[in-house]
């Protein structure tokens, strides 16, 4: 037996051999292209070599290199699978000459029956029944003559191909000579052979394959025969076996002519003889022998219960003996070929990151994908073959029918639901089928096409993501969830269905089948099949029409509900979409143009409509009701402060999106001068978990978290909105004005509980958009709801409100103590262990835990009086320890990504901020260390202990240095970052943190790492349904590597195949604190230079004038009158407030229509400025990086002489 052998092929095949090898105890060689690095056959195998770049030609193509590899790894022999090099005679005689086993046939085999000519020769030897057809064609001259002679239609074939590609069907001479290059072109790429013949086509043929076996001396065996006749462009799409309605005579008449024609060559392995069977004279004809294995060979293996890809191992070891017992079917086996492909665009092949895979686990799936998958546009679009067995072939139709409806392939198109439509098709349960019969099948589909995605689309639903705050994924959902509810109600959908979040602007959409659909929110045109229809009411949308939808003239977000929802997989309980975490939703992204959202049918006469007077109109001035806390006066800001924050109209920011809303006012005075060891502004606080709807400063910036916003942070939030009022965020626009309305806890549960009951009501006469409220400014008299004192050497405890739904638990002073946080996590275990009804969740911060409560279920009071019993019940932290892994993390040093993103901020956010150009040049400096190196060997030799987990997202570690005098201290950029790369790592205050994903940040960059979150692939680090890698108290200690290093270790995280350095381990509080003692005056002296530089570098910024940083205004007077429009031309406009990202033409450009010019940044998006049409670039009113508002003239064009 072989101790290795090399697969020299892709996807399921080389998936399929490897189980065998396994089975057989033989080592497997797999080998990949570029495109296939992530894919399953290469993480299967006991060993993968990457062998070339994409295209075939230079991988899977290339035999030099396939055969150095095979010598290298010391492989005996070489399985080809099929396609590819597999009935590659030059590659088998190289095979054999240096020593390697091809398991397959012999190259002389290969070669009579390889070309499709010499096999018509061989076939009338052995008295094979054979189509009229030609002998090798000289010429077109000659294909003209000989096609006149056997009468069209006719066959155009390649004698080299297969697969369906390379033959043409011609009916005519016209057609004849149009194919005839483009025939023998496709076979000479495909082949490396153009050599063409012509065949008699049979109008209603069936195809029938007979499989058979050769040891090569002689003995050669048939395997009965498959029914390949479901074929669309000649490529099969259904196998079965037995063939339907073919009698005895007749199967063991083609099964003699198979083995007789192989015997005449004394054939050796796997091949087939395929033959056409013309149906109205029930005639067999010689079609073709393929010598290799068959992509349908499963279906025999299951009736023959045989191993096919055994026996040509075996065989090819010389340990292969016949079946002694008489071979003999028993039941009815049928495979279906899962596609990459999209049949409504006439079967396009579609390429993409599969975002859900699920199989039925009673089929045999033959497959080379899973969740995380990429499937890639350079290889045949086969992803999947799924076949089932059953003891008839009407329970094995059956069989296949349930076990397609259990399955499911998201993220990117596939032929599913054709396949479903064919098994349930009356002709196909007839087994009536012929090789034609799918050029004239008409089937059913229920998809929704995006024909124009709109500005950001994307499906949420109402209640989001919940229960994973405290590894920093958020909620995401509507983010104005009472607009989509409305819509769920009209439609009669279940609570919490997912629709359409249009922002700004709206989708046009083609419908497939008939729906019914409702558009609600903000006031958005809209048309169905060019006819203006009505918002806040059901449309009844049929097969074919076209829903088109514009601009939204006032808020900022429409709906559009849909009946029944989209069929789109769940991600973590939920099915909206988090873009910036790229999962949920369709394809874990906004919608593009050709995307097809899977939807069921639904046709009505009906129409529900909300009443005239519940339709809302949003206006450009907000009032929103706020409860006030966590953080307020005198502790973090003045009293004044406090007055003027519910005193002022606050105006929305154009960078506002889902992650939050941000606003223009004023600065405020702040109680203190900086925030400590939390960071050199006045904002920043020890991290802890923010509640979605609070209005967190970050420096001097408010911004109000979105669904989309961190879990954790360290600014304070001086109020948060009330639960019943979070929708409105999702209808704030740029240039609105907001202003925020005290009132008590007792207020917001009166309001709670009226929206809740309109939420969760099946109809919708209590919706209410305008709902009463009244200030409570008493409210303002303290942001504490209850402190509590600590005795016996425990610390302090502040009980702090953040809205209606949250809690916030402090321990001790604002400085940075594991103490804390060991008796934070005592709290946490506690809180756990009651089971208390109506906790949503608990996020730990550095020195707080936030418990996010229903407040319909769990009163705030009553959850006050428990946390404060629990005080008397927790244990002595002092001598606690807790499980504690040190995992090794990759760093690569002021890598391009972080370098490009301080660029951006100087571009678009902040030129003069003094941490740029060099934010490790900013750390050194600012704790006065000699060089920058100084810092680089701090980072590295330091262990970081995790305090929280998902900082900014997605798992993502807060985490500080167990050594104090590691502990480096920065202050955060001031206003934040619109933009960082996924991974980099930052310094912010005392903290380290990995940022989880790409997204907003202020930390200061020190390089990137690896991938902290598994967004799909169950990768060997993470434990079972949680894609996150770190725990509370890991301690990651950071190695150096190059950036393309690093670049390959994130390609194999991708690929599910990277192991990190992970060791168990424990801390222990007394020992910690034992440390802590023993070094305190080296501590001490570090924290004193750390001190002093920390105040010089403040003094500096206030000498440069630099220390506050306040946004320009919107309203910034533009005196657009002086501009001079040519005559002919016109003045392009801002369509929206925003930042100039970047200017794509000069003065004097010609532009074509539908070019362009500039690219504006805004609420997150970048958004094309488009030339109307051609016309030549008169004057450029902007330059990059200025802010510009709604209506701005940026460019003035002339006609073209």
């Amino acid at each position: 037996m072989f101790k290795k052998v090399l697969i020299a092929n892709r996807g399921a095949i080389a998936c399929r051999v490897i189980r065998t090898l396994k089975n057989l105890g033989i080592q497997s060689v797999a080998v990949y292209s570029e495109a296939d690095r992530d894919s399953l056959h290469v993480t299967l195998a006991d060993e993968a070599v990457f062998i070339g770049d994409s295209p075939a030609s230079q991988s899977y193509l290339n035999i030099e290199k396939i055969l150095q590899v095979a010598k290298e790894a010391g492989a005996e022999a070489i399985h080809p699978g099929y396609g590819f090099l597999s009935e590659n005679a030059e590659f088998c005689d190289l095979c054999e000459s240096q020593g390697i086993v091809f398991l397959g046939p012999n190259s002389a085999q290969m070669r009579s029956f390889g070309l499709k000519h010499t096999a018509r020769e061989l076939a009338i030897q052995a008295n094979v029944p054979l189509l009229p057809g030609s002998q090798l064609l000289a010429d077109e001259a000659e294909a003209l003559i000989e096609a006149k002679r056997i009468g069209y239609p006719v066959m155009l074939k390649s004698t080299a191909g297969g697969g369906g590609i390379g033959m043409r069907l011609v009916w005519n001479e016209a057609e004849l000579k149009d194919a005839y290059t483009t025939v023998s072109y496709l076979a000479q790429a495909n082949f490396k052979d153009a050599g063409l013949y012509l065949e008699k086509f049979v109008e209603n043929a069936r195809h029938i394959e007979v499989q058979i076996f050769g040891d090569g001396q002689g003995l050669v065996l048939a395997l009965g025969e498959r029914d390949c006749s479901v074929q669309r462009r000649n490529q099969k799409v259904i196998e079965e076996t037995p063939a339907p309605h073919l009698n005895d005579e007749q199967r063991a008449y083609i099964q003699a002519v198979a083995v007789e024609l192989m015997q005449s060559v004394n054939y050796r392995s796997a091949g087939t003889v395929e033959f056409v069977m013309d149906t109205d004279t029930q005639q067999f004809y010689f079609l073709e022998v393929n010598t290799r294995l068959q992509v349908e060979h499963g279906v025999t293996e299951q009736v023959f219960a045989v191993d096919l890809v055994e026996w040509m191992v075996t065989l090819g070891s010389g340990d292969w003996t016949a079946p002694t017992d008489t071979l003999a079917p028993k039941g009815h086996s049928i495979q279906v070929r899962l596609y990459a492909e999209d049949p409504i665009k006439n079967f396009q092949p579609s390429a993409g990151l599969l975002t859900y895979v699920d199989f039925d686990p009673q089929a045999r799936n033959e497959t080379w994908v899973e969740t995380g998958s990429n499937v890639s546009s350079f290889y045949d679009p086969m992803i999947a073959k799924i076949i089932v067995t059953h003891e008839n072939r009407e329970s094995a139709i059956q069989a296949m029918s349930d076990t397609l409806a259990k399955t499911s392939v998201a993220g990117i198109e596939t032929n599913l639901e054709y396949l479903q439509n064919i098994i349930d098709c009356e002709v196909f349960k007839a087994g009536t089928q012929t090789t034609r019969f799918l050029n004239t099948f008409e089937w059913k589909t229920q998809k929704v096409e995006v024909l124009q995605s709109g500005i950001q689309t994307s499906i949420q639903d109402v209640n989001g993501r919940l229960g994973y705050w405290d590894v920093g994924v958020p909620p995401s959902g509507a983010i104005d969830p009472l607009s989509l509810n409305v819509a769920n109600q009209l439609l009669g959908n279940p609570f919490n269905t997912a629709g359409l979040e249009c922002t700004l602007q709206g989708p046009t959409l083609k419908f497939h089948c008939d729906s019914q659909i409702v558009i609600t929110g903000g006031d958005m045109l809209a048309t169905l099949d060019g006819v203006d229809v009505a918002m806040w009411q059901t449309l009844n949308v049929k097969k074919g029409q076209i829903l088109k939808t514009g601009k939204i003239t006032t808020g900022c977000r429409s709906y559009i509900g849909i009946k029944g929802g989209f069929n789109v997989p769940t991600y973590l309980g939920s099915q909206a979409t988090f873009t910036l975490g790229q999962f949920g939703g369709h394809a874990g992204r906004n919608l593009l143009i050709g995307d097809m959202l899977p939807i069921t049918a639904y046709t009505s006469a009906e129409t529900v409509a909300l009443s005239a007077a519940q339709v809302p109109s949003f206006s450009h001035t907000w009032n929103i009701a706020v409860m006030y806390g966590p953080h307020g006066a005198p502790d973090f800001f003045t009293k004044r402060d406090i007055e003027r924050f519910f005193e002022q109209e606050f105006e929305i920011h154009f960078n506002s999106s889902r992650t939050g809303i941000r606003l223009v006012g004023e600065k405020p005075e702040w109680a203190r001068t900086d925030g400590g060891e939390a960071g050199l502004h006045p904002s920043n606080i020890h991290d802890n978990a923010y509640a979605i709807g609070a209005i967190d400063f970050t420096g001097d910036m408010p911004i109000i978290l979105g669904p989309d916003g961190p879990s954790l942070g360290g600014f304070v939030c001086p109020a948060v909105v009330v639960s019943s009022e979070l929708w409105k965020i999702g209808q704030l626009k740029a240039g609105d004005k907001v202003k925020f309305i005290p009132i008590s806890y007792d207020q917001a549960q009166v309001l709670n509980q009226k929206y809740s009951a309109a939420l969760t009501a099946d109809t919708t006469e209590n919706v209410e958009f305008s709902p009463s409220f009244h200030a409570e400014m008493e409210t303002l008299s303290d942001a504490v709801l209850a402190t509590l004192k600590g005795e016996d050497a425990r610390p302090d405890v502040t009980y702090r409100p953040a809205g209606n739904s949250y809690l916030l638990v402090e321990y001790g002073e604002l400085v940075l103590d594991l103490n804390l946080r060991f008796r934070i996590h005592a709290l946490m275990q506690w809180v756990k262990d009651q089971s208390i009804e109506g906790i949503i969740n608990l996020t730990p911060g550095i020195r707080s835990l936030q418990i996010h409560f229903d407040s319909l279920v769990l009163d705030q009071k009553h959850l006050l009086s428990l946390l404060q019993q629990a005080e008397s019940e927790l244990p002595d932290v002092t001598a606690m320890e807790v499980p504690s892994r040190t995992v090794y993390l990759p760093l690569a040093w002021e890598d391009s990504q972080t370098q490009l993103a301080t660029e951006r901020y100087m571009q678009t956010v902040r030129p003069d901020a003094p941490w740029c150009p060099d934010n490790v040049e900013f750390i050194r400096r600012i704790n006065g260390l000699d060089s920058k190196q100084a810092v680089k060997d701090i980072v590295f030799s330091t262990n970081y202990l995790v305090m929280g987990l998902g900082d900014v997202y997605l798992g993502a570690p807060v985490a500080t240095p167990l050594d104090p005098r590691h502990r480096l201290v920065t202050t955060k950029y001031n206003p934040a970052r619109t933009w960082t790369p996924e991974n980099a790592v930052g310094i912010g205050g005392a903290y380290m943190c990995v940022y989880g994903m790409e997204g907003p940040g202020g930390y200061q960059f020190v390089g990137r790492t690896t991938q902290m979150w598994s967004r799909y692939r169950k990768n060997p680090d993470f434990e079972q349904g949680k894609p996150w890698l770190l725990r509370f108290f890991d301690q990651i200690k950071f190695y150096e590597v190059s950036e393309t290093e690093l670049m390959q270790m994130r390609e194999d995280f991708k690929a599910g195949r990277l192991k990190l350095r992970v060791e168990d381990g424990v801390l222990n509080l007394k020992e910690y604190n034992d440390f802590l003692i023993e070094n305190a005056a080296s501590i001490s002296s570090f924290k004193a230079v750390q001190q002093a530089n920390f105040e010089d570098e403040r003094r500096r910024w206030h000498e440069a004038g630099l220390a506050e940083h306040v946004s320009e205004r919107l309203d910034t007077v533009l005196d657009d009158s002086e501009i001079q429009i040519p005559e002919g031309g016109c003045a392009v406009e801002s369509h929206m407030p925003g930042s100039i990202w970047k200017i794509e033409c000069t003065s004097g450009d010609i532009v074509e229509e539908g070019a362009t010019l500039a690219v504006i940044e805004a609420m997150k998006i970048e958004i094309p400025i488009i030339a109307p049409e051609r016309m030549k670039v008169e004057t450029i009113t902007i330059e990059k990086g200025q802010t510009v508002k709604t209506g701005q003239v940026l460019f003035t064009l002339a006609p073209v002489a």
